[in-house]
């Protein structure tokens, strides 16, 4: 099912009504999902290789803490994180001030990736900070993602809500 963008994320606490989450694709929803991003985001850094590997090392301890919870939701969601420290880190490398597209977001698109009709700006020569930061976090996502307990929860939230 795909991500639910018109809830309204302000007044919701996933934690207490996990039925309402969607998992989506990618990292849909992972600056919107309460308590969820308060509690990983302030964690979440990719600025050099160093600062990337104590951030992608504490967002999987919260990974592994919500898995030992029972809380697929919180899990999938420090997933999201580490998948989007690779892919901010990735964009940084390639594209210096993190810039990748022309033009501002759509206001309707905001709060959701993708280009929305935009160029994609050249890419400056990779930058090896950003590029060996996106390697530390692909690998912690990667790690996330094939974790076996995550795998099972992810099964079983799907099973009982459909999603």
């Amino acid at each position: 099912m795909p991500f639910n963008y018109d809830q309204d994320f302000k007044h919701l606490n996933l934690r207490e009504q996990p039925e309402l989450y969607r998992v989506g694709k990618g990292e849909q929803g992972v600056l919107l999902v309460e308590p969820y991003k308060s509690e990983i985001l302030p964690h979440w850094r990719f600025r050099t290789p160093e600062v990337a590997l104590e951030s992608s090392e504490q967002i999987y301890a919260l990974f592994e803490a919500y898995l030992r919870q029972d809380d697929f939701v919180g899990a999938d969601m420090a997933r999201k994180f580490l998948q989007m420290g690779y892919t901010r880190a990735r964009r940084y490398a390639n594209h210096r001030g993190g810039k990748k597209y022309d033009g501002p977001v759509p206001d309707d698109k905001k709060g959701q990736s993708g280009a929305h009709g935009r160029a994609e700006l050249p890419r400056a020569p990779e930058d090896p900070e950003k590029a060996a930061a996106a390697r530390i976090f692909k690998q912690k996502w990667d790690e996330a993602r094939q974790h076996p307990e995550y795998v099972r929860q992810k099964a079983a939230f799907e099973a009982r809500y459909g999603k």
